[in-house]
């Protein structure tokens, strides 16, 4: 593991997901139910974590063990966490692209399971992947490195109709990684799914430079990375004009889909500086804290 990677595992497993959601689960978690603090009693001990509140140290353990331990209290809870990542033909065609999502996916993994959060990852529009389903922050940098090193593989399907055949239940808090390369009356009719199951959405748009300002210029041949329909096209500076307004449109009718929907958004680039999108966006945005 490089220094940079180890950097941001430490950098990452400081954060948590911001959820609404306070049903309790079955089993506990890292996640208390007030906001000052958890109930007077409490049920058993974890091991300190960076961020964790140091006035819950136990100094009676540490005396014993030299460990920090903190007490876990009987209202901590768990949270189920569910991360979609778009797997279409339309997210593997730019590599740079296919990495970010990977390693969006692996990051906020990555910090549900730090939160001793209960992880369901599933790739969506792909007939080769496994869903992955962990709970515990001993799993961490296993499934970080596992959803990392994903290779591409053949998809079927778009990534809307492949997730509403998914079961969307026992779901809390749902996070989708998707292009959102894909009709709107796509989209409204999942979100009309998964509201109807009640469960928070942070939706990440992924695009690629290329998509959002391409550079081409003369004649040239277009093709559908999903459909494989091709298209010829001779660029001029009018027709990059209209097509930058139409992306923006799109991107910006999606967002107002999401707000309809009571579902978090949030729109980035694979060229994008991947820690000020995760420790300062994010947090802006209330999608970490």
């Amino acid at each position: 593991m490089t220094a940079q990677m180890h950097s941001m595992l430490s950098r990452l497993q400081k954060r948590r997901l911001m959820a609404k959601t306070r049903r309790r689960g079955a089993h506990k978690g890292g996640r208390t139910a007030n906001k000052f603090g958890a109930s007077l009693e409490f049920s058993d001990f974890r091991l300190y974590q960076p961020g964790d509140d140091v006035r819950q140290i136990d100094w009676n353990i540490y005396g014993r063990t030299q460990r920090h331990y903190i007490k876990r209290f009987l209202d901590e809870q768990e949270l189920a966490v569910t991360v979609f990542l778009d797997a279409s033909s339309s997210m593997q065609a730019i590599v740079s692209k296919w990495k970010r999502a990977k390693e969006l996916a692996a990051a906020f993994s990555y910090i549900t399971l730090s939160g001793e959060d209960r992880l369901s990852f599933i790739p969506v529009s792909s007939v080769s992947y496994a869903k992955v389903s962990r709970k515990g922050s001993v799993y961490g940098k296993t499934v970080f490195f596992e959803i990392l090193q994903l290779p591409e593989q053949q998809a079927a399907g778009t990534f809307t109709d492949n997730l509403q055949k998914n079961s969307l239940k026992n779901n809390q808090l749902v996070i989708l990684i998707t292009d959102g390369l894909e009709p709107l009356a796509s989209f409204e009719a999942l979100f009309r799914l998964i509201a109807a199951a009640k469960q928070e959405v942070k939706l990440i748009q992924l695009l690629s430079r290329e998509e959002l300002d391409p550079i081409y210029s003369g004649d040239v041949k277009l093709i559908d990375s999903e459909s494989n329909e091709s298209v010829n096209v001779t660029m001029s500076d009018s027709i990059l004009v209209n097509y930058r307004k139409q992306v923006t449109e799109h991107n910006r009718s999606l967002e107002a889909l999401c707000r309809r929907f009571g579902f978090s958004y949030l729109l980035t680039a694979d060229d994008a500086d991947l820690n000020d999108f995760l420790f300062h966006e994010c947090c802006a945005k209330r999608i970490l804290y």
